[in-house]
């Protein structure tokens, strides 16, 4: 199990994170493609980095959108591993 963060210490990570924000016990964003294939290769490609640290968002996809959350459940917030997964998928998600 791995240590909750502070809220501090959530809102100095998320500025290096663009696009995240802190939403209840988690961290969340929001990616937009132009259709639905887009959509689920991009899905596809955070399943393969999640499964390889074993560390999995909850994934909601409407058509286009896609809406990531982080939160480590075992811990019941936000932990350094959450941030680490978070910038692997802004990584993914650069052009």
């Amino acid at each position: 199990m791995s240590t909750v963060l502070s809220e501090a210490e959530i809102q100095q990570a998320l500025q290096k994170l663009p696009g995240w924000k802190k939403n209840g016990n988690a961290i969340e964003r929001v990616f937009q493609f132009s259709n639905f294939v887009e959509a689920m290769q991009f899905v596809n490609q955070i399943a393969e980095a999640a499964e390889a640290v074993n560390h999995h968002p909850d994934i909601h996809i409407s058509y286009s959108k896609v809406t990531l959350v982080l939160v480590s459940h075992d811990s019941g917030g936000v932990t350094q591993r959450d941030i680490r997964m978070a910038g692997k998928i802004n990584e993914i998600a650069a052009p």
